[in-house]
């Protein structure tokens, strides 16, 4: 890989992730490479910054942090096609993130400029709001139909999901799905999730939903505590056109949010529209990162004393 420019971005309110990021910096630059560092946070975008000082896209975005310092900067990059080298430096559950001790291997450095790693390619989502007055379109998001001034763009890497503005008298809200121009159900409770298959193991698990495999691409539509027991979680392809409109009282307002990040506010009958974005995220692995499934069981606690027993029988071997 070529690095002329890096990006290092680190987790805010961390001093972990400070001096981690100081000490990135500094090894690049040893290695004659252009660094600009941020801090990413609820109140710290680095980004509108970076992409001012910067004339050009970075070669490589260094993140530190947890999974929600990856998912802003997916948000942000993925669409430029930056890849995205991740350390849990600060942060917790850590699904995307390679462990940080990997920052201490001399080679680290060196084994990116000799390419030696692979790139994850992982499925997003892209939402269009489409605003009052409605329009009547074919679901295309780059449908010609309606003024450009008219839409609002969102990605996530995670999730939707929709739920009742917190102003709102009541925490349940009314959500029609439509799916390939089909009416297929309204949801009545505290809200609905469109997942990825990277954010299956996030909200969507929490309300029921199956874990996807990063390479099935696919949609899961999950709700969240709904008011009707027959209502289950779904999974449709990734070619699907999915359409979200609240319901009810015309006062009522639902918000959108993507990746747990505020979104924007819907009013009765305007529409959000889902689909598959039309770029993915690029995630660097190393080689010494561990497999999907043994990041399950760590992370999940799955089978804890199963794979203690098999490690301890290959260790007594000496193999």
């Amino acid at each position: 890989m070529l690095l002329n420019l890096v990006w290092v971005i680190y987790r805010a309110n961390s001093n972990h992730a400070k001096t981690s990021a100081a000490n990135c910096v500094d090894q690049l630059k040893k290695k004659g490479v252009n660094v600009y560092s941020g801090i990413s946070g609820p109140s710290n975008d680095p980004y509108p910054r970076l992409f001012s000082a910067c004339k050009e896209l970075p070669d490589l975005a260094i993140v530190l942090g947890g999974d929600g310092t990856v998912l802003g900067a997916a948000r942000h990059l993925a669409v430029h096609k930056v890849p995205i080298l991740c350390f849990n430096v600060g942060g917790q559950l850590g699904f995307l993130t390679h462990d940080e001790k990997l920052l201490e291997d001399e080679n680290l450095w060196d084994d990116l400029l000799k390419d030696h790693f692979a790139i994850e390619s992982r499925m997003m989502l892209e939402a269009v709001l489409e605003e009052s007055p409605i329009y009547e379109i074919d679901y295309q998001l780059n449908s010609q139909n309606i003024p450009q001034e008219k839409l609002t763009h969102f990605w996530a890497l995670n999730d939707f999901y929709f739920k009742a503005n917190l102003d709102d008298s009541s925490p349940t809200c009314i959500l029609e799905l439509e799916i390939d121009g089909e009416a297929v159900d309204q949801f009545k409770g505290d809200g609905l999730i469109l997942s990825t298959p990277t954010g299956s193991t996030a909200y969507a698990m929490a309300t029921g939903g199956p874990i996807l495999h990063p390479r099935v691409h696919a949609i899961v539509v999950s709700a969240i505590c709904p008011m009707s027991l027959s209502s289950r979680p779904i999974v449709v392809p990734a070619s699907s056109k999915i359409v979200i409109t609240p319901v009810g009282e015309t006062a009522r307002q639902v918000k959108l949010w993507q990746d747990g990040a505020g979104g924007c506010l819907l009013a009765t009958k305007q529409r959000c529209i889902i689909q598959k974005a039309s770029h993915e995220a690029l995630l660097i692995a190393l080689h010494q990162s561990s497999s999907y499934y043994r990041r399950l069981t760590h992370k999940l606690h799955w089978a804890s004393s199963l794979f203690t027993a098999k490690n301890s029988k290959i260790n007594s071997d000496g193999s």
